[in-house]
């Protein structure tokens, strides 16, 4: 037999990638606390933060004919490749967690589940309930796409026809144009209270034709992401949370969460030329001010590399093309 990966711990569960930074032993995380500083936040948002359900329908059909990426929400995208679209991290209930319990959605999903396009790849980071969302997966319409989930989550699948559980750096040839490589991320795994890094997380590196694009799992910033460039950059667009990294007054900031900068810290080391970011705009998870994420994203982009234009992040519903994302 031969030595099991770093990863691969000898009781059967896993974690992060070698070098990856380690959480403080003096992290008191206290829920009472929690609560009580997330009543402060202001959910108000922008009206132009979300797009009218009219003109997404219309940009839709608009699009159809195109490669393009259009955001549902938090970490859930539609990305059309040539006759092939993924859904990434679909979850389109109205808060994240079991049952009724969790963090409750301040704004809707773009489309409703039974309103999204013929799906054809749904692509699965990791098991946190703001990621898994086991109603969607339930009442998902298109239960012959290809799954592709980490180790051991495939058993929540078992009415989908084509289920693939993949360790870091396995790849799926989807067709002549299309591969995903299943790739580290700094993060964690846990749904219940004895399940905790049972099952593995992970990044999807999306190549087709010539463009490389990488869909983070939420992740932390570490020494991987050289390593990940190095080996696969660079990359064209890096698809990354930028949201849930401030936790003051318990701790001033989460390992798993990258911020903002860090993000682009990310994308920096994977000499990516655009960053799309994620994972804001949908749940309250951490405690800054929930538009936060978004200013701070651009506002630092040009200490990283990248002009302030090539910092994207969406609105609600919105669709564009992925030729004019990668235009300069």
């Amino acid at each position: 037999m031969g030595k099991k990966p770093y990863h691969h711990l000898p009781d059967g569960t896993f974690r992060n990638p070698e070098g990856s930074p380690v959480r403080a032993n003096d992290v008191r995380f206290s829920y009472r606390t929690f609560i009580k500083e997330k009543k402060k936040i202001d959910i108000t948002f922008p009206k132009d933060h979300v797009i009218d359900k009219k003109i997404i329908k219309e940009n839709l059909e608009k699009f159809k004919d195109d490669d393009y990426i259009a955001w549902i929400g938090h970490a859930t995208y539609l990305i059309k490749l040539g006759n092939m679209t993924i859904i990434t991290d679909p979850v389109f209930s109205k808060n994240a967690g079991p049952l009724i319990f969790g963090p409750k959605r301040f704004t809707e999903p773009a489309l409703k589940l039974n309103e999204i396009p013929k799906t054809d790849i749904f692509l699965l980071t990791h098991n946190h309930y703001d990621h898994q969302d086991m109603s969607t997966i339930r009442n998902f319409p298109f239960k012959d796409a290809k799954v592709l989930v980490p180790l051991k989550l495939g058993k929540y699948f078992k009415k989908y026809k084509d289920v693939n559980e993949m360790d870091w750096y396995e790849e799926i040839k989807i067709n002549d144009h299309l591969k995903i490589t299943f790739l580290p991320a700094v993060h964690w795994s846990k749904r219940s209270l004895t399940d905790t890094n049972k099952t593995l997380w992970g990044n999807f590196l999306i190549q087709y034709k010539d463009t490389k694009i990488l869909f983070a799992c939420d992740t932390g910033y570490g020494n991987i992401y050289k390593e990940i460039g190095e080996k696969y950059g660079p990359i064209d667009i890096t698809m990354i949370n930028i949201g849930a990294y401030d936790f003051r007054p318990m701790f001033n900031k989460s390992i798993y969460h990258t911020t903002p900068e860090e993000a682009l810290n990310v994308a920096q080391d994977l000499s990516s030329k655009k960053v799309l970011g994620m994972h804001w705009g949908t749940f309250v998870l951490s405690l800054e001010p929930i538009m936060e994420p978004p200013v701070r994203f651009k506002e630092n982009a040009e200490k990283f590399g990248f002009k302030k234009k090539d910092a994207i992040t969406f609105k609600i519903g919105e669709i564009n093309s992925l030729k004019s994302i990668l235009k300069d």
